[in-house]
């Protein structure tokens, strides 16, 4: 909406009064919400009073806007915290001349295609013979290019893991060049696996994104994650990492506390570190019993989100398939049968391939087996295995971590499923694309360049289909309309 008005001082008056009445009513519908699930959940006179205490902080959020605007310059924009910043610029009129474009429906690479764009939607796109560049309109000459969707990244940490003394602020700070190094490259959405020791920051960074404050992918975040305590006398550790469970009934506060904090997905995990038998058999560490696994699972999908299960095999990667965690991350121990299962049940599986088929897998594994089995080869055959069964869906996911995996590379991923997993091209490109939307439940608004859609575009000078190693050699970038970088010669 901000993007199709003019900076008219009365028009963005109007704007801002029509924001705050939006926001208003999202805060009504929050508080609602928080009362009936308070209220469902203790049924007592206090729980209403906290919840109404929630309502009163939750409603102080709403600022009017700053009318009659008696600072500098025209009237701004507010913001979720009541300080102001320059409003969007008006929405322009553009149109995009495509000399290919990646059709991420149907796997096809179209020629001489021209999108058009109003403001941070398309509104039209198919053969240059039938779409006619409407007067006045701006006109981005990509005809000797492949033009895609946005590229989405569906394992990400922005944060990287804060070394001891490090502060808040610079954790923040480095999560920003993080997530710009991603958009540049291409990555114009993302999920969030998990804040690496900062606690709900990610919310932090996903909404000052969505308002407009810095550049970066369009997110949906996980939080801290939740994790098995084991013993009764377990310590929790860094309150910041994880929130430690040891029964059913704590495993699902914990999933309500962080629904509480508005995160998007719930990161579980139910295997832990992997090692391998003397003759050679590997074995995974079990985390959660069944029941609490299940319980994690089921009020996750009572709430009304998803869950994202870091898996590496045996007995906790069988669970998390049979409980219906949504998201099957890693699994290097995947077998055909539960494959099969996931395609039934219609889970989604992330291997985040290259993360786990660097050196540094195999440096451990030497260290641990003095050089006798490595886990590269296991996992390698487990996402062939699963490219190749029927109705599999794989996502595109990094993993990208700022230990390992530099930001703004994912697109590494794209050549190892094709190279090393079997895959197409296209069906690659659609996992990283329409694969990952339909997941992310964006179907509506990312993964393809279909009208009604976000102007989420990239470009790369040759044809990925050909040579899937251009994706690493991004040369236009546009979100929302908005241009991030044009390269393009």
């Amino acid at each position: 909406m901000n993007e199709e008005l003019t900076y008219h001082p009365d028009i963005l008056l109007c704007r801002n009064v029509l924001d705050r009445i939006l926001d208003a009513i999202e805060v009504l519908l929050r508080v609602v919400e928080i009362l009936m699930e308070v209220t469902m959940r203790r049924k007592s006179i206090l729980a209403v009073f906290g919840s109404f205490l929630i309502a009163i902080a939750l409603w102080a959020q709403v600022q009017p806007p700053p009318a009659p605007w008696r600072g500098a310059g025209p009237t701004p924009c507010v913001g979720s915290d009541g300080g102001i910043f320059q409003c969007a610029p008006a929405a322009r009129l553009t149109a995009v001349r495509a000399g290919r474009l990646f059709d991420s429906k149907t796997g096809q690479m179209l020629t001489r295609q021209v999108v058009i764009l109003q403001g941070e939607r398309i509104t039209d796109v198919g053969p240059e013979g039938q779409i006619k560049v409407p007067a006045g309109a701006q006109v981005i000459d990509l005809s000797q290019a492949t033009v895609l969707p946005g590229m989405i990244d569906a394992h990400t940490h922005m944060f990287n893991t804060p070394k001891a003394g490090m502060s808040r602020e610079t954790s923040t700070l480095i999560a920003i060049h993080n997530l710009q190094a991603d958009l540049r490259a291409g990555f114009t959405a993302a999920r969030d696996m998990s804040s690496h020791g900062n606690g709900y920051a990610d919310v932090d960074i996903r909404d000052a994104i969505n308002e407009g404050r810095i550049d970066g992918p369009r997110f949906q975040v996980s939080g801290r994650g939740i994790v098995w305590g084991g013993a009764a006398n377990a310590t929790p550790g860094n309150p910041l990492a994880s929130t430690v469970v040891r029964s059913v009934e704590e495993a699902r506060a914990a999933v309500r506390e962080h629904i509480d904090h508005r995160i998007d997905w719930i990161k579980l995990f139910p295997t832990g570190a992997y090692s391998f038998t003397p003759t050679g058999d590997a074995q995974y560490q079990l985390t959660y019993p069944m029941p609490v696994l299940q319980a994690l699972i089921d009020e996750t999908h009572r709430l009304g989100h998803k869950a994202a299960c870091h898996v590496l095999g045996g007995e906790g990667q069988k669970n998390a398939i049979i409980a219906g965690c949504d998201t099957i991350e890693h699994a290097f121990g995947l077998n055909q049968e539960q494959a099969n299962m996931m395609v039934q049940k219609g889970l989604y599986y992330d291997p985040t391939f290259v993360r786990y088929l660097e050196p540094y897998m195999d440096d451990s594994d030497n260290k641990s087996t003095g050089g006798k089995f490595r886990m590269i080869p296991i996992f390698e055959k487990a996402v062939t295995m699963a490219a190749a069964t029927k109705g599999m869906k794989i996502m595109v996911g990094s993993g990208a971590d700022g230990s390992t995996y530099a930001h703004g590379t994912q697109a590494l991923d794209f050549e190892a499923l094709v190279k090393r997993a079997g895959m197409s091209p296209a069906r690659a490109i659609q996992s990283g694309t329409i694969i990952n939307a339909e997941v992310l439940g964006w179907l509506d608004r990312i993964g393809s360049i279909e009208k009604g859609k976000y102007a989420d575009l990239i470009a790369v000078s040759g044809d990925p289909l050909a040579d899937i190693t251009e994706l690493q050699r991004v040369k236009f970038v546009m979100k929302s309309g908005k241009i991030v970088r044009n390269d393009v010669r």
